[in-house]
């Protein structure tokens, strides 16, 4: 037991005094063994006692490399401390508009009277209430579509409300078509249903008709699953020329889809994939977003024929919504406060956005002047793990790009910035530390 530990000692010695340098590649567990002369298995305590201790981390595919290791001639380690006053998180994303518990409070406050509290402590069914369905219905609408009220399914939350389409639709070990880049808790929601992620090409314009058809070809597909606005994380919104190709792509292969619209509130209203191909498309949205993460509900509009079989995976899968949220949202949607919180947020992200661009200015950001995220393509040498190690030394938390990679081995060199939950001023001087920070070692040629 002490035999690998003192050699991770070492590799820790080397890592301090800067012999390993950040990003760089330890070699193989096996051939770190063989010039040791130690077991194998010895090489992997010696590897885990260093991912323990947060000096290197393992990528799928790709291998072992350092987390921390000095920068520059002042000797100052990337994963050193910095002067930063507080942390500032730039990895959750819990939108909340100014003045917000005022806008929410009074509407709550008639729930509290004991006779209709009694009401909404009931248990909740699958298709709520008819005012919740018309509320949800409301929320919803956009010019060009106005679900059915008799449509509507309601889930604790969205994440549910995901995972209970696909529970409906993909047996286990079944397919299911993606973004190459998608929302990470799906593919957590995939593993534990035992379904096979497929990952899928898209360009500028959105995902490739004709990557959805090769994959199909190649073994049947049993779904998508797709945001066609602000796709997460690269804020990426799919146009109505391309949302037309795909829903006749749909119709021919009668293939199902679940729209993930769970930012779409963002936008200036955009018709959904629902509106071309309505028999087939599964939308999922929720309150989370336009409201708040501590009170909400999943809302689920699905084709006629199989609003039986949702509702039964919404049951069996134990994700109904609270009867409480859903009393809420049918005050907060029928008094306004949605709306104004919608109005409100979209103000917000643009601000917000306009500190983005100001402060990342020369960089290669992706992102919409509408969206509560980016995506930041690191300069060289800077890869995903060792920028979000640095970022988390000087108390940043950003999400490295490998996190939204569905294919193992395609990591790419990039993080996602969420730019909705720290106060403005927070995002401000985070976003100017993590440029500096970038524009230092990417200056560094003496990088691995």
């Amino acid at each position: 037991m002490s035999d690998y530990r003192r050699i991770a000692d070492r590799i820790a010695d080397d890592i301090a005094t800067g012999r390993l340098r950040p990003g760089q590649r330890l070699p193989p567990q096996r051939a770190f063994a063989r010039r040791r002369g130690i077991a194998p298995s010895t090489a992997g305590r010696v590897y885990g006692e260093l991912v323990r201790r947060g000096l290197v981390v393992g990528e799928v595919g790709r291998g072992t490399f350092v987390r921390a290791a000095p920068d520059g001639p002042a000797g100052q380690a990337l994963t050193e401390p910095g002067p930063a006053p507080a942390p500032v998180n730039l990895e959750l994303n819990y939108p909340a508009a100014p003045g917000q518990p005022e806008l929410l409070a009074p509407v709550l406050a008639p729930l509290l009277r004991p006779d209709v509290l009694a009401e909404a402590l009931l248990p909740a069914a699958a298709t709520g209430t008819e005012a919740a369905r018309e509320a949800a219905a409301a929320v919803l609408t956009t010019p060009g579509w106005r679900p059915a009220p008799e449509r509507l399914l309601f889930t604790g939350n969205a994440r549910q409300a995901i995972a209970a389409v696909l529970a409906s639709l993909v047996r286990p070990g079944g397919r299911v078509g993606v973004e190459q880049l998608t929302y990470p808790l799906v593919k957590e929601i995939a593993a534990r249903l035992g379904i096979t992620l497929v990952p899928l090409a898209g360009d500028t314009a959105g995902l490739l008709p004709e990557a959805v058809a090769a994959a199909h070809r190649s073994a049947p597909l049993s779904a998508l699953y797709l945001q066609p606005t602000l796709h997460n994380p690269t804020s990426l919104t799919t146009g109505r020329p391309r949302l037309l190709q795909l829903a006749q792509l749909l119709h021919d292969l009668n293939l199902p889809v679940v729209e993930d619209r769970i930012w779409s509130f963002l936008r200036e209203p955009g018709d959904p994939l629902a509106v071309h191909a309505p028999a087939l498309t599964h939308v999922v949205d929720g309150l989370s977003k336009r409201v708040a993460p501590g009170l909400t509900a999943g809302f689920l509009v699905v084709p006629p024929h199989r609003v039986a079989a949702v509702a039964d995976a919404v049951r069996s899968g134990g994700w109904s919504a609270g009867r409480f949220a859903l009393e809420a949202a049918v005050r907060w949607a029928g008094e306004g406060t949605v709306a104004r919180l919608v109005a409100a947020k979209r103000a917000d992200a643009a601000r917000r956005q306009r500190i983005l661009a100001e402060e990342l200015a020369g960089f290669a950001v992706r992102s919409d002047p509408a969206s509560y995220f980016a995506w930041w393509e690191l300069p060289a040498p800077w890869r995903a793990d060792t920028f979000t190690a640095a970022a988390a030394a000087h108390g940043i938390a950003v999400t490295p790009g490998p996190a939204f990679a569905v294919a193992p081995g395609h990591t790419p060199d990039a993080v996602r910035l969420g730019l909705g939950s720290a106060p403005e001023p927070d995002l401000r001087r985070a976003l100017r530390t993590l440029a500096h920070v970038a524009a230092r070692r990417a200056g560094d040629r003496t990088g691995p």
